[in-house]
């Protein structure tokens, strides 16, 4: 029986995740890289833990962590971006050892579509990852690590696009001209479904899985964040001339296909 859940990064979807999992009764431990969180956490029923991973090691009390912790929850992104990208893999090596040396039975990775590369057409869990950024390739990488660990059981849970109350692409996109790709397709996914993708996953014991964590619904670019901006009074956002439609729509199959889930929050705000 799942007592205790470790949510590794309470950050933006951490967080309200770690505190859904507290209302379904679950004992929560959860990570923080912020001393000003670590109040804030244990205010809200959670147990707070002062943790850093990075590619000398981990920084924090690991060990109090992981202890007697049924399932951990892996919520942490590469850095990648700026002059000095880090080497994820190497800091999920080190987390990799902890879990092994504390005896975790069950780990959920969150991983990100980007895995799929540059694919085209229809794709679901059953087609074969081509990363084409350093990011994909080195999630797919760490999601292999963890996979392919004996007596773990390992799901992936790969999200499209996150977007949410307060984070939203058209945000960025609105007023802007010249933009490529507004023929391509959306593969985005709610900050309310995450967390109740996720809590399934543990609370049906869908282990040894691949998931693909994307909202079934796929206008173009052009047609979806036009109409993003309208409906919030925004300019919407240029497209050069379309062409042929390219891309690819990333199909949750697996969650599709499955008894007693469906999607909550839809995209289309």
């Amino acid at each position: 029986m799942i007592r205790r859940i470790a949510v590794l990064g309470c950050g933006w979807l951490g967080l309200p995740l770690a505190l859904s999992l507290l209302g379904k009764g679950y004992a929560i431990h959860g990570s923080t890289t912020s001393k000003k969180k670590i109040v804030s956490l244990k205010r809200k029923g959670i147990s707070p833990y002062l943790i850093s991973i990075t590619e000398d090691g981990i920084h924090g009390d690991i060990d109090a962590f992981l202890t007697d912790v049924s399932v951990l929850v892996v919520n942490v992104p590469p850095k990648l971006r700026g002059t000095n990208p880090e080497n994820y893999v190497r800091k999920m090596q080190f987390l990799h050892a902890e879990v092994k040396r504390h005896g975790v039975a069950q780990l959920l990775f969150v991983s990100s579509t980007s895995v799929y590369g540059n694919l085209q057409g229809t794709v679901t869990e059953k087609s074969v990852p081509e990363p084409e950024t350093a990011s994909g390739q080195q999630l797919l990488a760490v999601e292999n690590l963890f996979r392919n660990t004996p007596d773990l059981k390992t799901t992936i849970l790969r999200f499209g696009g996150l977007i949410g109350a307060d984070r939203h692409p058209i945000t960025m996109l609105a007023g802007r001209t010249d933009l490529n790709n507004g023929d391509e397709f959306v593969n985005l996914i709610h900050q309310n479904d995450c967390i109740a993708i996720i809590a399934y996953i543990i609370t049906k014991q869908c282990w040894n899985r691949t998931f693909n964590g994307v909202y079934p619904y796929h206008p173009t670019k052009s047609t979806y964040y036009t109409s993003e901006a309208n409906k919030r009074g925004l300019r919407p956002p240029k497209y050069n001339t379309k062409k042929a439609i390219t891309g690819k729509i990333i199909v949750p199959f697996a969650l599709l296909n499955v008894k007693g889930f469906s999607f909550d929050t839809s995209i289309r705000s």
